[in-house]
């Protein structure tokens, strides 16, 4: 048997590590070893990833000089960048240490992951769900343990995900099981167990866990980690910010300009006027299909890029995980499998049933209108932004690169994924528009898309870097950007736990922007060979990419 090279037999252990102490991730990535697991928080269980990632890492820098493809050099970059971010993370108090929601996430997406996708008989993922139930007491007893003073929001948030966990742990299987017309007992019995420990930890999360108004930063020096050996980028967190704010102020008088170009009092006005073009009942749930039919014949007629035969399904949320869904991290599109490969994914919307009242259907119709059918649901998400790009991602050369933007329990696989896959959606976009697939209207959208992008990568550095209060960042939303005060608080909190996650959409949408005007000026440049190449670099910062690009076009 020939022996592997010593980086491919590093990175082999590198993914069963990240597997073996990630289940859940493992799980919405394909990989199918531990699906009857949930993390391991106890201290011997972060004590065995914290091992893990010091082993490795001294393994990376002791191994011997050996010939590397750009993708393996690429792949032991992002590694080693992973490794020590895993490493600030195990001590960090963002996460397993004093953040509730790390536990209920797991919980909640450990029982969805398995239920999420048919990448295996009923019968068989049922089997590995009853193991993840019945390990949920004592994943909710080590937060117990671990939890000792919290952000008082991330408590919030942790408490409206216990409710969901228990909407699931009850009416979901039962109805999922009823749907299927199986009986599963002994699933019913831990989902049982389950529900009181749920119960118990809701009770710690009221009554016994201190809180704080402090915690929300992850201060300077981590910051500057993640956006160095996450995304990347040369830019110091200074310049991010500088960079930010300008981009806000221009979209803010881009947005008035274009109102008042459509002679619209206000872009406020503008964008509420979208909510009155919407679809029929009838019409509501073939109009997903139409206009995903319409984006890719569109993207082809323009040659704007090789769109692959990859099918997408639009279905209406199953019932078993409505109820839940409502106080879940949980996605309408959630990135397929890269080690699945399922023939066709399920994208599921929002269910507007005849049976429903017509007041309701009206105000879900209005929410669900025409521009947030095309702009989110098809145009950024299922169509040519995060589709087409997961399509490329999981046949690239670079491993990492093939699963590191897939969604997990509450964020994406590898940071170092997300200027990639927020950045093209987000890009994508912008392309469509460049072709006239937008009405005027939905252009003011698109344009207030920008702004929040703006905005995020704001709050996301004032906040860490502790210049702004989680309250500032709210009024900041609500008061400048528009946001319902709910909304506002929810992308607040949001930004608060995941540190250099908000700013990707912003920096990764203008560095492909700045890569193209670049390459474009070069002779032989075609839109479509570029974004093809751009996308096959798979999930992996833009930066690199950029870079990449760049010196392939100069040494030709």
């Amino acid at each position: 048997m020939t022996k592997a090279p010593a980086f491919t037999d590093w990175l082999d252990q590198f993914f069963h590590s990240y597997a073996r102490h990630r289940p859940v991730s493992a799980t919405f990535l394909g990989v199918h070893d531990y699906d009857d697991r949930l993390p391991d928080y106890s201290s011997a269980g972060v004590a065995a990833a914290q091992g893990d990632a010091e082993i490795l890492l001294a393994q990376l820098s002791g191994l011997a000089d050996e010939p590397l493809s750009a993708a393996e050099a690429l792949d032991r970059e992002l590694a080693a960048g992973f490794l020590e971010i895993q490493r600030w993370e195990y001590a960090s108090n963002h996460f397993q240490a004093g953040n509730p929601s790390v536990y209920t996430g797991e919980a909640a997406f450990g029982i969805i992951s398995l239920l999420r996708r048919p990448f295996a008989p009923l019968a068989q993922r049922l089997a590995a769900l009853t193991a993840r139930v019945e390990a949920i007491p004592a994943l909710l007893d080590q937060g117990r343990a671990n939890l000792h003073a919290v952000p008082i929001a991330w408590r919030e948030k942790a408490l409206d995900e216990c409710v969901g966990l228990r909407l699931l742990l009850n009416d979901g299987i039962e109805q999922l099981l009823h749907d299927a017309q199986i009986t599963r007992p002994e699933l019913l019995t831990a989902a049982s167990q389950a529900t009181a420990a749920v119960d118990a930890f809701t009770h710690f999360l009221r009554e016994e866990l201190p809180t704080t108004e402090q915690g929300y930063a992850c201060g300077p020096a981590a910051f500057e980690l993640l956006i160095r050996r996450g995304h990347f980028l040369a830019q110091s967190a200074e310049q991010l910010e500088a960079y930010a704010q300008q981009q806000f102020t221009a979209s803010q008088q881009a947005l008035e300009v274009r109102a008042a170009e459509l002679g619209i009092a206000s872009w406020r006005a503008a964008l509420e006027s979208l909510a009155d073009i919407h679809p029929s009942i009838e019409g509501y749930y073939a109009r997903y299909g139409e206009l995903w039919d319409a984006c890719r014949a569109t993207a082809l007629e323009h040659q704007l890029l090789s769109w692959p035969d990859f099918p997408i399904r639009y279905i209406p949320r199953p019932v078993w995980v409505r109820e839940a869904a409502a106080h879940l991290y949980f996605l309408f599109y959630h990135s397929p499998a890269p080690f699945d490969q399922l023939p066709e994914l399920e994208y599921l919307v929002t269910p507007i049933e005849p049976g429903m009242r017509a007041d309701q259907q009206l105000r879900l119709l209005r929410a669900n209108n025409e521009s947030v059918i095309k702009l989110n649901h098809v145009v950024h998400h299922g169509a040519i932004g995060h589709h087409v790009q997961n399509w490329h991602a999981a046949r690239a050369e670079s491993r990492i690169g093939r699963m590191a933007a897939v969604d997990c329990a509450s964020r994406i696989a590898m940071l170092c994924g997300g200027t990639m896959a927020e950045g093209w959606a987000c890009y994508a976009t912008d392309l469509m528009a460049e072709v006239g697939f937008l009405t005027p209207l939905e252009q003011i959208s698109e344009q207030y898309t920008r702004l929040r992008m703006c905005a995020r990568a704001l709050a996301d550095l004032r906040l860490h870097h502790g210049s702004w209060t989680l309250e500032q960042a709210i009024a900041f939303y609500h008061e400048q950007v528009g946001m319902p005060l709910a909304a506002a608080r929810s992308e607040a909190i949001k930004n608060s736990m995941f540190p250099a996650t908000a700013l990707m959409y912003l920096i990764g949408t203008d560095t492909i922007h700045a890569l193209r005007r670049e390459l474009s000026t070069r002779p032989g440049f075609s839109l479509q060979s570029f974004h093809d190449t751009f996308l096959s670099y798979g999930s992996v910062p833009v930066a690199l990419i950029a870079q990449a690009m760049t010196n392939q076009q100069s040494s030709d």
